[in-house]
């Protein structure tokens, strides 16, 4: 169960609580928030490091102490029942386990296709299926690689992460370079300039935050062979303006947790971006249905669904929830809205959630979002849906400038360009950042709500 490091008291407990997990691993960075909910969980073995416990003394010893006493960042805890990593290690005597391959692997949390935190059963199976899907598509575009280096900014509980980053490139014989803060652009930026990596995967945001920096300039690409991007849409101003910085195509890839994650990719090898998911990974079905499970045609924008080795076995003790998503055929329903065209590639068009309906027109926020970025003086966009008596829902859009004389009559004419009347935001709203996940998703779900407010302009 990888568990979110920076999780409040009640998610950590939530997580424990239905996973039934007796033992926990913890960095006692984090041990206070264990020490308020261990009681109230089935825990009975915890295991305490600290960051420098894999180092070699005497650097093991400055760094712990650094960490505590210099800066700070271990609070007081008691946990009486915990051990020091260091001491699991000085004894006893490894235990063989029967494992099958129907067996679960991983209870990978999340909101899944229907909202509630949940346990997605991933098998040994599951997994070793993607692994050997994604290795079969990444290493025809490797060029001999066979020692690279994998830029990891993504956390490594998150399944992208940890299927695309840790499994399948270690696998490989690749390092993982592991950047534990990747939101402090500016030591991002010094880490990548040291020396020249050979991949990096992460989401939109990421790669967009690292093209405006001031010293992106001073990052050597030469030796980079694969810039994978999935979580999240890739935006077109930016897959361009990476490629032209760094002569490396940035691809679009396209998963869930449900799927270990990997199910749509396209070949490493893309001369430029397409705006397309582009192909199912080998052994992968996908079916595109209506509202009431009709399969589609050719163009047609309806629910994307999965069937293959890497689906999930269900969510862990949540059989309703299941049921809702995971046929008896072994079809998984994602929630996302796609097509596929006359060649066979697959568009994602956006999540079924985050639809706008405007007066009975559908809006797809990916699309606006999309053209939005093609202005100059925008940094970040996010399109929602808000109430409107007249029209049902109307888009509202939020923004981060880049420029900061930005207008929204100026947006706004800028959508007129290139979207056809209901798409147009009938809102603007502009904000000094947009809330994200840890991962760097926009939460869409939060602009909805109005959990702050900005300066908004109205059409």
């Amino acid at each position: 169960v990888g568990v979110n490091p920076l999780y409040t008291p009640r998610e950590l407990e939530h997580q424990l609580a239905d996973s039934g997990a007796e033992v926990i691993v913890i960095l006692e960075n984090f041990a206070h928030v264990l020490q308020k909910v261990v009681a109230r969980t089935a825990i009975r073995h915890i295991v305490v490091t600290a960051m420098g416990d894999l180092l070699p003394v005497p650097r093991r010893w400055l760094v712990n102490a650094v960490v505590r006493h210099v800066k700070k960042l271990v609070r007081p805890y008691e946990l009486p029942r915990a051990i020091p990593f260091a001491d699991t290690q000085a004894g006893g005597t490894p235990q063989p386990v029967a494992v099958a391959a129907t067996d679960v692997a991983f209870l990978q949390y999340t909101g899944g296709t229907t909202g509630v935190a949940k346990g997605a059963m991933l098998t040994h199976r599951n997994l070793a299926a993607n692994l050997l899907q994604a290795t079969a598509w990444i290493t025809p575009a490797l060029g001999g690689v066979g020692n690279g280096t994998i830029v990891t900014a993504l956390p490594l509980y998150h399944i992208f992460s940890l299927t695309a980053n840790c499994l399948t490139f270690l696998r490989m014989g690749w390092c993982n370079l592991l950047i534990p803060n990747p939101r402090d652009i500016p030591a991002f930026v010094d880490e990548l300039a040291k020396a020249p990596v050979h991949g990096i995967t992460g989401v939109n945001t990421l790669f967009n935050a690292l093209l405006n920096h001031a010293e992106f300039g001073r990052i050597d690409w030469s030796q980079l062979k694969v810039s994978l991007a999935g979580g999240m849409a890739l935006q077109r101003a930016v897959a361009e303006r990476w490629a032209k910085a760094t002569g490396v195509t940035l691809v679009e890839a396209y998963g869930l947790t449900e799927t270990s994650p990997a199910v749509c990719v396209n070949p490493l090898s893309l001369a430029e971006y397409n705006a397309a998911i582009r192909l199912p990974l080998p052994s992968t079905e996908i079916s595109i249905r209506d509202a009431d499970g009709v399969e589609l045609g050719i163009d047609e924008a309806g629910e994307l669904c999965v069937r293959g080795p890497q689906v999930m076995a269900g969510y862990w003790q949540r059989p309703d929830e299941t049921v809702k998503v995971l046929d008896a055929e072994g079809w998984l329903r994602t929630g996302d809205i796609a097509r596929v065209d006359a060649r066979g590639y697959v568009h994602l068009v956006d999540r079924k959630k985050d639809m706008i309906l405007v007066s009975g027109f559908n809006v797809y926020p990916n699309e606006v979002e999309d053209y939005v970025m093609q202005h100059p003086g925008v940094l970040e966009a996010a399109a929602v849906g808000a109430e409107d008596p007249v029209c049902g829902e109307v888009v509202r859009l939020v923004v981060v400038r880049r420029d900061p004389q930005l207008t929204a009559e100026a947006l706004i004419a800028h959508c007129r360009t290139g979207l056809t009347g209901y798409k147009i935001p009938k809102f603007v709203e502009f904000r000094d950042e947009l809330p994200k996940t840890p991962v760097g998703k926009i939460l869409r779900r939060k602009l909805r709500d109005g959990d702050d407010a900005g300066d908004e302009g109205a059409a």
